[in-house]
């Protein structure tokens, strides 16, 4: 069972030592990342989390164990959300955990979606991809911009599939 957990302000330290993960996974695509004199990565500024409503920070949890998080935002009819951070922990990776939990966060949050991938991070691209194009039944758009790779789609993609269309 995955379940997406909302991250509290006074939760904060648990989401900036799970980053600390992932921050050293993106070490091997950003050359400029170092540790800090004390041995970790420098800590992310978490505040729009805590303080603005369309910014959202969530825990993934696998049954009760914390095995990764997102970090999204959520926008108007205008503006697509977008999935800012997403990280599940290597132990899990392969397993579907990711998919389902990416799956949760979409239905949460209906309408347009863009996810954004770095152009040296090919099995986050290779991950969104599957994960988009099987959830909304290959309707997406698949672009490349600035050095981003790029999902684009909208969740009623999504109920075709789920409704057997």
């Amino acid at each position: 069972m995955i379940i997406l957990q909302e991250a509290k302000a006074e939760e904060e330290y648990i989401l900036h030592n799970l980053m600390q993960f992932y921050i050293y996974e993106f070490s091997k695509y950003i050359p400029s990342i170092q540790l800090e004199e004390d041995g970790s990565y420098q800590w992310f500024n978490l505040d729009k989390y805590w303080e603005n409503d369309y910014f959202h920070a969530y825990f993934i949890k696998h049954y009760e164990e914390l095995i990764g998080f997102a970090l999204l935002e959520s926008q108007s009819e205008h503006e697509p959300n977008t999935i800012e951070e997403f990280f599940i922990i290597a132990k899990y990776h392969g397993q579907g955990f990711g998919k389902i939990a990416a799956t949760q966060l979409f239905h949460k949050y209906p309408g347009a979606w863009s996810v954004h991938q770095m152009e040296k991070n090919v099995p986050s691209q290779a991950f969104w991809k599957k994960v988009i194009s099987r959830l909304t039944d290959g309707y997406f758009i698949d672009r490349v911009e600035q050095g981003k790779h790029i999902q684009e789609f909208h969740t009623n993609s999504i109920k075709k599939v789920y409704r057997g269309g």
